[in-house]
């Protein structure tokens, strides 16, 4: 699997969000990281077929994504969870990742199964037959995950994934997604220690163009001491940041 974007413009009404952005995206997981309006939901959206480009081109494993037939081509291999994802509150966990399942096109024969191998990868097998309008915000967000991860995906978007877990939560969702091998995950997130516990490469936006997009490594080293920051890597991140947005 192989996504391929270039030169992709992207936007709301008048309103311009993403700027001629190109990359390629190899299995492996890769952070978007920026502040808030930068475009990374924007973007996980058009890389999830939602919004197709105003510009440029999408191919996803080899497929140019360019109308609604195309895209349905494509998209049984996206596992695509948004920031407020929507859900039936009286569905039962189980019945909302089998949903998923149906949709991501997995045969019938395997939904048992897939459901219950992702409900065991996020703690919620015991919880299969609750309601998901009964769950906390953790226990939702990991049914999320569930729903983005059943039937093995070999593209997955995932928008602001840990947040309400608390920390052993997240500890396990970067099990999860180290496991998701031959995988393209491609994740937004505010959370530098993430970031350097499970990727293996971030693109910093802001503005709606890259400002950064390499391994976690080499951003680290463009840290500067004299910058706000407990880690090289958040002083990396700042570093990126234009001076007045430096300042806390």
């Amino acid at each position: 699997m192989t996504v391929v974007l270039k030169t992709v413009s992207q936007g709301y009404g008048k309103t311009h969000v993403i700027d001629r952005f190109s990359s390629t995206l190899h299995p492996g997981v890769t952070a978007l990281l920026g502040p808030n309006g930068a475009g990374k939901t924007t973007l996980l959206r058009t890389v999830a077929t939602i919004m197709p480009p105003r510009f440029g081109t999408i191919h996803i494993d080899g497929v140019e994504v360019e109308d609604e037939r195309s895209a349905r081509r494509v998209r049984d291999q996206v596992g695509y969870l948004p920031q407020d994802f929507g859900f039936d509150p009286r569905m039962t966990v189980a019945d909302f990742v089998t949903y998923a399942a149906w949709m991501r096109g997995v045969p019938a024969r395997r939904w048992r199964r897939d459901v219950a191998e992702v409900l065991e990868m996020v703690d919620l097998a015991d919880r299969s037959r609750d309601r998901m309008g009964k769950l906390s915000g953790g226990m939702r967000q990991r049914a999320g995950i569930a729903w983005a991860i059943v039937g093995r995906p070999r593209l997955v978007l995932l928008d602001e994934p840990t947040v309400g877990l608390d920390p052993r939560q997240r500890l396990q969702f970067r099990k999860i997604i180290g496991a998701l091998d031959d995988t393209v995950v491609l994740l937004s997130t505010h959370l530098i220690d993430d970031v350097a516990a499970i990727c293996d490469r971030v693109i910093v936006l802001h503005g709606g163009v890259a400002k950064f997009d390499g391994s976690v490594p080499d951003l680290e080293a463009m840290g500067r001491v004299d910058l706000p920051g407990h880690s090289a890597l958040e002083r990396a991140y700042m570093h990126l940041l234009p001076e007045e947005e430096q300042q806390l």
